[in-house]
């Protein structure tokens, strides 16, 4: 009777276990509601050279209030329309690790319905003085990498 009873206890630590390091950092961002990446609040979840886009857009955001800034959608959704509900219940993680840098695969989809609403999102993290940081998002599914877009908007005329 023993072991069906920590079979049982096992069975309910693991889905804890499994977000324990990089995939917390990433599952922030989505549940128990979406986070819009590129705000200040969230900048020491990060590192370079994602930072600089984010100050890049944050310089266009103040510099041309009434223009469109660097960043005009959720990075970690690749979308500007979801519902909250919906990539809550479908999404799922997966990371792997190798020394001090994870990957962590998130699949979800945006809306109930519709195969575009499906999402591949590719999280890059570092361990920085014991801590895991984003280094770098990209869409499978639209193929872009986050460090990889240009804002020109947010950068100062040399």
């Amino acid at each position: 009777m023993k072991l069906p009873l920590f079979v049982a206890a096992l069975s309910m630590a693991l889905p804890a276990a499994a977000f324990a390091g990089p995939a917390a950092n990433v599952k922030f961002f989505y549940v128990p509601s979406v986070k819009f990446e590129a705000d200040a609040q969230y900048r020491d979840r990060f590192t370079a050279p994602v930072t600089k886009l984010f100050e890049l857009n944050d310089n266009a955001a103040k510099n041309h209030p009434d223009e469109v800034p660097c960043i005009d959608f959720a990075p970690g959704l690749d979308a500007q329309d979801y519902d909250e509900k919906t990539v809550a219940k479908t999404l799922t993680l997966a990371e792997t690790l190798d020394g001090d840098s994870a990957e962590v695969t998130a699949t979800f989809s945006l809306f109930p319905e519709g195969d575009d609403s499906k999402r591949e999102m590719v999280w890059s993290l570092r361990k920085i003085d014991g801590q895991w940081k984003v280094a770098d998002i990209t869409s499978k599914t639209s193929g872009w990498t986050l460090s990889a877009l240009e804002c020109l908007a947010g950068q100062t005329p040399e």
